[in-house]
């Protein structure tokens, strides 16, 4: 809004010519979801606090001190992060931008499936919500559409290409099978992200940690100089994610900052679902789907812990973890919750810094 708005005033006023840069915007957007997430929160969380009453229902096959530390704490917070960056983003992204626009769906939509979830767990007062088939469906609706969508925008030779990272040459032609990928991507990436949000602060940080990665990827490929020189498939006009991508880190800031421990709000499936799913759109219209699986790598885990434990279980009848996802196996080791936050959080720095280093590693 404030690139179509008053950006064309440059020549009358020029400290408005600062809008046309990118990185301002950037800055802006990430600054700005900052200051939505602390002006709303508060009456957010207390709002969620009466009409939950009783909070988000806890598991009770779960770790046993949850129903102690997290009993009555509300849920559905991700709407206050949704909240932040699409204001955010609309206010400091290019709105003609048809990218933006498809990661903004993806990421409502499946916001708006995690919300329906949340909200019939808290209303039935059971932590079974919407049936695991009929998510699936949802999403995957939502992700096809936005995968047909993407895939007419991107320019040849990339529209059903995946890039294969540390190969400067390789593009492998997936055909008429880019959508159902795609597909995959979205969902996985939303559902890994869901299953990693189970302790304080835990999913929020990687999550950020992501996005800040997708910064400067979707800078670099949008930008034909950079993705020249760095060996990458340039994405005209890709850039403007970084604005999306930045307001995503704003609004997980602010929204941390009523996470941290002890928790003042959960996400719930209404931010997890949404923040996953805006992870997956950003990498497929830059072209890095298989970067994200390293500097989402955290997720990967967390989602392969539990595929391990369920095929154990149901071939041999035992458990290869004490409890799954992995943050449960070492609550039940005896961890302290920060302890496992903190290091997980290790993890999700160090894998970013691996994914980073395929944009020069070619």
């Amino acid at each position: 809004m404030f690139y179509e708005y008053l950006y064309p005033l440059a020549d009358q006023i020029s400290a408005f010519n600062v809008f046309r840069y990118l990185t301002f915007r950037t800055g802006g957007a990430m600054m700005t979801a900052l200051v939505i997430s602390f002006m709303i929160g508060p009456t957010l969380i207390k709002h969620l606090t009466i009409r939950q009453q009783g909070g988000q229902p806890i598991r009770d096959d779960g770790p046993e001190g949850h129903l102690l530390t997290k009993q009555g704490t509300p849920t559905m917070g991700g709407f206050m992060i949704l909240l932040a960056m699409t204001l955010s983003t609309i206010l400091w992204t290019d709105l003609a931008n048809g990218y933006v626009w498809a990661a903004l769906g993806v990421t409502i939509a499946f916001g708006a499936i995690g919300f329906v979830d949340d909200y019939l767990k808290v209303s039935a007062r059971t932590s079974s919500g919407l049936s695991g088939k009929l998510k699936l469906v949802l999403q995957a609706v939502v992700a096809a559409a936005a995968a047909l969508w993407i895939s007419r925008m991107l320019p040849e030779p990339l529209t059903s290409t995946l890039a294969v990272p540390f190969f400067k040459d390789l593009l492998i032609d997936l055909g008429w099978f880019f959508v159902p990928f795609a597909v995959i991507v979205m969902i996985g990436a939303s559902n890994a992200v869901n299953l990693t949000d189970g302790l304080d602060g835990l999913a929020i940080v990687p999550v950020m940690i992501a996005a800040g990665v997708f910064v400067l990827i979707s800078y670099l490929v949008g930008n034909t100089v950079f993705s020249n020189y760095l060996q990458l498939y340039y994405v005209p006009e890709a850039g403007e994610l970084a604005v999306f991508c930045a307001a995503l880190i704003g609004g997980g800031l602010g929204f941390l900052w009523f996470n941290a421990p002890p928790a003042k709000v959960f996400m719930g499936d209404t931010g997890s679902l949404a923040l996953g799913g805006a992870l997956g759109a950003v990498s497929i219209i830059t072209k890095h789907e298989l970067v994200l699986a390293i500097v989402g790598g955290l997720f990967v885990l967390e989602t392969v812990s539990v595929i391990v434990q369920v095929a154990s279980f149901k071939l041999t009848g035992k458990r290869v973890f004490a409890m799954a996802p992995l943050h449960h196996h070492y609550e039940k080791k005896g961890w302290a919750e920060p302890t496992i936050v903190i290091r997980f959080w290790i993890v999700a720095v160090v894998l970013a810094l691996i994914g980073l280093s395929t944009l020069k590693l070619r």
